[in-house]
């Protein structure tokens, strides 16, 4: 399988999951050290809008800068291969930590921008693990509704639906009907 190149000014729905389906997030600290290495590799290259880390996977939204410093794949390889490093020492484990290669859709559309903002967020309740999406610690959802600064690029997402109430309303009414429209995301996750 050849993936989707990483193109300037396009956005990607990113998300990979542990090899064999493993948990990549045991401790709420590994939670914050892969954020912490995110920031690191990838703002450089590449803005976001969304994302959710779930225990044995993981989603984000993005933009890919209009002239990255290095290339974007590159970026996330180097992520990954730096948790990986710090995970397999933390828990003295060895090889790879995450299914390769990472996916990576490509987001053409405004109403797939949309909903995928939806779907990233929703993810910890699609998986059990919070009956109230609202309550997952580890997702953009209550960052971009607060006013604390954020890396994340919130005026643009709200702008996406509108208003900060649509934006709440718009996740509460995501039923069974909206997940049609998102053929391209992935259901194996």
């Amino acid at each position: 399988m050849n993936p989707v190149p990483l193109l300037p000014g396009m956005y990607y729905h990113i998300y990979s999951r542990g090899n064999n389906r493993e948990n990549i997030f045991t401790e709420e600290k590994n939670y914050f050290y892969f954020l912490k290495l995110y920031a690191r590799h990838i703002e450089p290259v590449a803005e976001t809008y969304a994302y959710c880390l779930l225990g044995n996977h993981f989603h984000f939204l993005i933009r890919v800068k209009e002239e990255p410093p290095k290339p974007p794949s590159r970026a996330f390889s180097n992520l990954f291969n730096a948790y990986a490093r710090a995970f397999n020492k933390m828990y003295g484990r060895t090889g790879a930590l995450f299914q390769r290669p990472f996916r990576r859709l490509q987001i053409v559309t405004e109403a797939h921008l949309y909903h995928l903002v939806i779907y990233i967020h929703r993810n910890p309740r699609k998986h059990d693990f919070v009956d109230d999406f609202r309550e997952w610690p580890f997702s953009s959802y209550n960052t971009l509704l607060s006013d604390q600064p954020t890396r994340l690029h919130r005026d643009e997402v709200l702008g996406w639906f509108g208003s900060r109430e649509n934006f709440i309303a718009s996740h509460l009414e995501y039923l069974d009907s909206g997940k049609r429209a998102l053929a391209s995301i992935p259901e194996d996750l």
